[in-house]
């Protein structure tokens, strides 16, 4: 649906070059194209992110010309930011809503390694080939612990119809989602720093050793 949607209004932007209507369209898209999937009872987040992705990259590339990208990217920046803030608070005021029950905590915390295991696994044999082709080192690790969860997770968590798996899912969600905000971001800097700096520092050893 996402693909369907996003090719649609890609046709559309292709037709008209009037950053206002443009702008409009892909304004349209999203809360349009939201409302459609929850009626459908599709998932609207998945279907969001991929008609974005049509729209951010084929679209901003072929159907667009640079005063409606110009315009288009600050629109939608401050519409990012805008909702980034709200998406905090309300990850706050859910904290109200969770029921801590003790199995559901166990549960959260075992996922955070499940997470982070399972991130590095799907990115390895990628970042390898990449490697092959001068990718630097220390790549895979850092796009692992720099694999932040946050508002899409836990808007599909709470997607899920009311009933007891909702309750668990959603606690071990917000847990997840918790821990990589407040851990993994706030390391984030010193992981990847330390790794450009051992990165650096061998490569000016390669360096001196070839001479």
């Amino acid at each position: 649906m996402g693909l369907a949607l996003g090719a649609l209004v890609f046709w559309l932007l292709k037709s008209v070059d009037n950053y206002r209507v443009e702008i409009m369209l892909t304004l349209a898209l999203v809360t349009g194209g939201y409302a459609l999937a929850s009626a459908l009872r599709t998932s609207g987040p998945i279907a969001m992110v991929v008609a974005g992705l049509v729209i951010g990259n084929h679209g901003k590339k072929y159907a667009m010309s640079e005063k409606t990208r110009e315009r288009l990217t600050l629109f939608w920046e401050l519409i990012d930011e805008i909702l980034n803030s709200v998406l905090f608070v309300l990850i706050g005021m859910e904290l109200l809503a969770i029921t801590f029950k003790s199995e559901f905590l166990v549960a959260g915390i075992a996922a955070i390694p499940v997470s982070l295991i399972s991130r590095y696994a799907s990115l390895a044999l990628p970042v390898y080939i990449m490697r092959l082709r001068g990718l630097p080192g220390g790549t895979l690790k850092i796009m692992t612990w720099g694999g932040l969860r946050g508002g899409l997770a836990v808007a599909l968590a709470l997607a899920i119809p009311p009933g007891y798996e909702r309750n668990i899912i959603l606690t071990m969600t917000y847990i997840v989602a918790a821990f990589s905000i407040i851990c993994q971001s706030l390391t984030l800097n010193y992981i990847a720093t330390g790794k450009v700096l051992r990165a650096i520092h061998f490569e000016m050893r390669q360096h001196k050793s070839g001479k």
